[in-house]
């Protein structure tokens, strides 16, 4: 329980390969400043000149939703692409009457042989 605060601060500050983002950035529009950059200083956080930040990050709320939507598209391609993969190696079946089939048995559930129990029944016709 004690941990799950920095699993999921992990996870937000992560960047995503779908989208190239991370669910930080999509959210509050900037990168996140991880905890040890705050306890030592680094010149990302000690040349901080506030009122050009502030700036800076109105100018990046205004252009959140573009953001959002660029996002959106590149984990389309994304998906897309994994789509394309998949799809190439996907053979087609089709069976016709007569042929003789095997049925996977965790699909009859017919009965639990356990890890070294036959994986297939059958051979079944079919009809």
């Amino acid at each position: 329980m004690e941990e799950i605060f920095h699993v999921l601060w992990a996870h937000r500050s992560m960047v995503k390969s779908s989208n190239g983002d991370t669910p930080f950035s999509l959210t509050y529009g900037t990168e996140a400043v991880i905890p040890a950059e705050i306890r030592m200083p680094t010149f990302r956080t000690a040349e901080v000149d506030m009122a050009k930040n502030d700036e800076a990050l109105k100018i990046n709320l205004e252009l959140l939703e573009e953001k959002r939507e660029q996002a959106a598209i590149k984990e389309a391609k994304s998906k897309r692409q994994m789509e394309k993969y998949y799809n190439a190696r996907v053979r087609n079946t089709s069976f016709k009457p007569g042929d003789l089939v095997y049925r996977n048995n965790e699909a009859s559930r017919a009965e639990d042989t356990g890890k070294l129990g036959p994986k297939w029944e059958g051979p079944y016709e079919v009809t």
